[in-house]
């Protein structure tokens, strides 16, 4: 797993990172989900190595990076905040301007980089997400019924208690997809009652300080500058939800984006790296990403 790669641990502020990077070229940084850490891009990141300087963080919160104290306002855990570790963790490495990919819950702190900083994301990828405003403000029943646990997240302490009374019941996942070291990694953090509560956090940050700072964007009328790609899972529910996905996409972004389907089910990643990794590099060839 991640092989050529060098495993470190980097003070970025008021946290520190556990990051893996390597590989040679243009560097992109690669955002993940909830409740994954960094290791479920493993076969995706060693695809562009030959490429690309690829550089996979656990966010704050998550795995074996820093667990900020939770606040009231829940601004430890926005996606501002992650969005400002990814920018000094690129310069720390010596990367001043980068594309980033963002998947799940790595999907708005993506977006929240090349809105917070667009002088240094040149190419901006999401993955299976729209912005956490946009879920917010056409929330209906059926968003309600199928994305529950948003709102359940949401509540104090409960949420905790009924992970931890048995993690790996609670977020299933199976070793035959993920690979046996990324499959033990993960089993790591979703054991982990600080990772629980990070994650937790998370959710929180995304009903409260995310939406808000989404909704200045809107009334600002910023939008993304970069080159935007969209991908999607073709077995998960985001196109049920969101069939004028492209539309959504196209409020945000000065350009056109390109909207790509990969065929999995939510975990693209570890599903269909393959594919993954090659709608990234056409996508970076597209733009010049070279």
């Amino acid at each position: 797993m991640f092989t050529g790669f060098t495993l470190d641990h980097i003070d970025v502020g008021d946290v520190v990172l556990r990051v893996r990077h390597g590989g040679e070229g243009p560097p992109v940084l690669l955002l993940h989900g909830h409740p994954r850490t960094h290791v479920t891009w493993h076969a995706v990141a060693e695809r562009l190595a030959p490429f690309h300087t690829v550089v996979c963080p656990d966010m704050r919160g998550y795995g074996q990076s820093g667990k900020p104290e939770p606040a009231d306002d829940h601004s430890p855990h926005s996606k501002r905040a992650v969005a400002a570790d990814g920018a000094e963790l690129m310069r720390l490495l010596g990367h001043e301007r980068f594309a980033v990919m963002g998947h799940d819950r790595g999907g708005p702190a993506a977006l929240r980089l090349a809105l917070d900083h667009p002088e240094r994301v040149a190419a901006l990828a999401l993955g299976d997400t729209v912005p956490i405003s946009e879920h917010l403000r056409r929330c209906d029943e059926r968003f309600a019924t199928a994305w529950w646990h948003w709102f359940f997240f949401a509540q104090p302490d409960k949420p905790e208690r009924a992970i931890l009374a048995d993690p790996a019941a609670w977020y299933g996942g199976t070793p035959e997809h993920m690979g046996p070291e990324a499959w033990d990694d993960y089993q790591k953090a979703i054991h982990d009652p600080a990772v629980v509560r990070g994650m937790l956090e998370d959710y929180r940050a995304g009903l409260t300080v995310d939406r808000a700072h989404e909704d200045a964007d809107r009334a600002a009328g910023r939008r993304v500058d970069c080159p935007l790609l969209v991908m999607w899972s073709t077995e998960d529910d985001l196109l049920e939800l969101y069939p004028d996905l492209d539309a959504i996409w196209r409020e945000w972004s000065a350009g056109e984006p390109r909207m790509v389907p990969i065929h999995s089910g939510h975990h693209m990643a570890e599903e269909a790296p393959g594919e993954v990794a090659g709608a990234l590099r056409a996508f970076f060839t597209e733009v010049g990403w070279v």
